[in-house]
């Protein structure tokens, strides 16, 4: 995958040779107009060769200088630089156009490759590289990181750039079903820095749920974009099917699903603040990590309103099929704690003492007080 950074780095490159291939076309102008000069001057203009000795070596015409030392007779013909491989970037032979070979460094392959010299025990190196996204094995240059584990780096910090600035996909919302709304965040800039906006409603927003959505459901899914645009395309129309099925196979009503554009996890309190629902489900994204940048969390709440805070939440991360949980296997997930928290009439860290009361393992009533 070639994210921003990697081509940044591609387009000085290129930028690089481009100039060098110009340089080169001027200076190769320029010689065959001085030899035009010099065959044009009359005998006049051209001083006074010595005439050789007999036997003596006849010098080169003046049309055709000598090549240089070390130079092939068959004009400029620069090699590569020290270090540059010759599968890199070259220039096609079509003018500016060039082939840019380069290896995706985020591949499955590149990151199992282990780029430590002579491993001690090459297999084990390379079962523990696949076993992790963590990034051992990498070897080193010196006090500095091989070049291939510099891009990857590189190339994965730009994804998460990506996930973070990116706008989610209009057509998978409306392939979902779901209006829009936003907070009192007005672009990603002030989302980043404002936190506290993001868990607030616009006034418009507002206006909106209440004419769109169903009063005092018993369930109700919200869905925001969070810090990864990436993970509401790439898994809400896996999970959100799976949780409406859900539900609805276990006879609990739903209210209407729709989607907040610069959202905050705590502005599920102000919406139920509006909807009333017994259970707020919220599908947002992830903050993205150096590696998978399409995880999508979902955070629900009994009853949430203003006050309640995360300790009266509860939180499923990592729901993607990079890596994490499959989003069919965490729809399923949500839907059973949605039937705790209907049954218990809690969530968080009271639906914990709850059931730990009721089974007998702590809290007031476990004989021990």
């Amino acid at each position: 995958m070639m994210d921003n950074e990697i081509q940044d780095i591609i387009n000085a490159v290129l930028d690089e040779i481009r100039k060098q291939q110009r340089d080169r076309a001027q200076r190769g102008e320029r010689q065959p107009q001085e030899k035009s000069r010099i065959a044009q001057q009359t005998p006049q203009d051209v001083p006074a060769q010595p005439q050789p000795q007999s036997g003596e070596p006849q010098p080169p015409p003046l049309s055709q200088p000598s090549p240089r030392r070390g130079q092939p007779s068959g004009g400029v013909q620069p090699s590569p630089r020290r270090g540059q491989p010759s599968g890199g970037v070259q220039p096609s032979g079509g003018g500016d156009e060039l082939i840019i070979d380069l290896e995706d460094p985020a591949t499955s392959e590149a990151r199992t490759r282990p780029g430590v010299d002579n491993p001690y025990d090459p297999d084990g190196l390379r079962n523990l590289m696949a076993a992790t996204t963590a990034r051992i094995g990498v070897g080193r240059a010196g006090p500095r990181p091989r070049t291939a584990a510099l891009l990857r780096f590189q190339a994965d910090h730009g994804v998460t750039q990506d996930a973070i600035y990116s706008e989610v996909d209009q057509e998978v919302l409306d392939r979902c079903k779901l209006f829009t709304v936003q907070s009192q965040v007005e672009d990603r800039g002030t989302y980043l820095l404002r936190p506290d906006l993001g868990r607030r409603l616009s006034p418009e927003a507002r206006s909106l749920i209440e004419r769109q959505c169903t009063a005092k459901p018993q369930v109700q899914i919200v869905v925001g974009d969070g810090l990864s645009a990436a993970a509401i395309n790439n898994n809400l129309e896996s999970i959100l099917p799976v949780i409406m099925q859900g539900l609805a196979s276990a006879g609990i009503a739903v209210g209407t699903p729709f989607f907040v554009r610069f959202c905050r996890v705590g502005i599920i309190n102000e919406i139920n603040d509006i909807i009333g629902a017994e259970v707020v489900i919220l599908l947002i994204g992830e903050r993205p990590g150096l590696g998978v940048a399409d995880a999508l969390s979902a955070y629900m709440g009994y009853q949430p309103a203003r006050g309640k805070t995360d300790g009266d939440r509860d939180a499923f991360c990592m729901i993607t099929d990079n890596g994490g949980t499959n989003p069919l296997e965490a729809g399923a997930y949500i839907v059973e704690q949605a039937r705790k928290y209907l049954k218990h009439r809690a969530s968080g860290m009271e639906l914990r003492m709850k059931m730990a009361r009721e089974d007998g393992k702590g809290g007031m009533n476990d004989g021990h007080s």
